[in-house]
């Protein structure tokens, strides 16, 4: 039989190119963290010294994007989190030698600066997702995600987050390139009710749930030139070098919108709860995520969707303990592969990258 099958085809009846996803270079390991509910609510001031932060736990130092292989980041960074039945809360050290920042419009595209940036999965299902960065001067650029732009976006920049709350503390002078500084600090109070949309279920999170969460740092190499920072170049193109990527869970790539890669954060009462690592279900989920990967790249090739895993090089499964193999429905638009769990349910992923567990 054959094991090719359902030519990719568009509206109008003609094969249409399908671009390739480039796979994450590090297996599936996404970190994990309890985010306990503050009895009280912190002073948004970027300080993150009052009382209710004391019992949130900081994450491990960012790593690089790429993961462990690339080099280690020059500069610490590290946030954690907290909630209540307002807001989720979001903190963030950054170690700085020199803090500056130039963008004061909001919605610039704030990595042109350095800058802090948090996203956020509530459903995990990789679709209809939260961005939002700010600088050292606290200018913010928040969008929601439709979709990953891998899988054709958009990005809608005109969405704010109402009754957002951010503040910035420079340990140090901000801009000011004749001394050293020690960092700066970030503080954030995102409202449940903005949030609710792509959670799809009421806000705040009952304890226990969990959410895909991951957080970004952009570091850009500059030197002092007139008193001023200047990003620097690269001597043959007159091109700043690349930035640097560091982030709490890694994507293994240079993408932050991966959202399968991103961490979980459980929601708990109390902070001193260890998170839990994944379940059956988001390791199913994951696995199909390879299965996904491998589509997409041979229909690029091929024009055609496989039907079954073994024709993706996929006989075993990607993940140890998951019950393998899929079964691949070809659909008229593209494919849906299945994976039935031991509890009855179903983890599925389609060709546009959306995941979502049934029964």
């Amino acid at each position: 039989a054959c094991d090719i099958d359902s030519e990719i085809r568009g509206p109008a009846d003609v094969a249409v190119p399908l671009p390739e996803v480039p796979e994450p270079g590090i297996g599936w390991n996404p970190e994990a963290y309890a985010a306990g509910r503050f009895s009280e609510a912190p002073l948004i001031d970027g300080a993150l010294t009052d009382p209710a932060w004391a019992s949130a736990a900081w994450t491990d130092d960012f790593v690089d994007i790429r993961g462990d292989a690339a080099p280690e980041p020059r500069y610490a960074t590290r946030a954690k989190l907290g909630w209540d039945d307002e807001y989720l809360y979001v903190g963030a050290e950054l170690e700085e030698p020199h803090v500056w920042g130039t963008l004061t419009d909001r919605d610039a595209v704030i990595y042109h600066d350095n800058d802090f940036e948090v996203f956020i999965d509530p459903d995990g299902d990789t679709h209809l997702y939260y961005e939002l960065e700010i600088n050292a001067l606290g200018t913010e650029w928040d969008l929601m995600l439709i979709k990953p732009y891998r899988d054709g976006g958009p990005a809608i920049d005109a969405w704010d987050i109402a009754g957002l709350r951010t503040a910035i503390a420079v340990d140090g002078t901000l801009g000011d390139p004749t001394d050293v500084d020690r960092g700066w600090t970030v503080e954030i109070a995102i409202p449940w009710h903005v949030l609710e949309e792509a959670a799809g279920r009421p806000v705040p999170p009952e304890p226990g749930d969990r959410w895909r969460v991951n957080f970004s740092r952009v570091q850009w190499k500059a030197e002092v030139v007139d008193d001023s920072y200047v990003k620097q170049t690269d001597p043959a193109t007159g091109e700043a070098l690349d930035e640097d990527n560091w982030v709490w869970s890694p994507q293994g790539l240079i993408a932050m919108h991966y959202p399968e890669m991103w961490g979980f954060v459980e929601f708990v009462e109390d902070a001193s709860t260890e998170a839990a690592g994944p379940d059956e279900a988001e390791r199913a989920v994951a696995a199909l995520r390879q299965l996904y990967y491998r589509q997409r790249n041979s229909a690029a090739e091929s024009g055609r969707w496989s039907r079954t895993a073994d024709a993706l090089g996929l006989s075993s499964a990607p993940l140890a303990g998951v019950p393998w193999p899929p079964v691949i429905h070809l659909t008229p638009t593209g494919f849906e592969a299945v994976l039935e769990l031991a509890d009855g349910r179903a983890a599925r992923i389609r060709e546009d990258g959306r995941t979502w567990i049934s029964g």
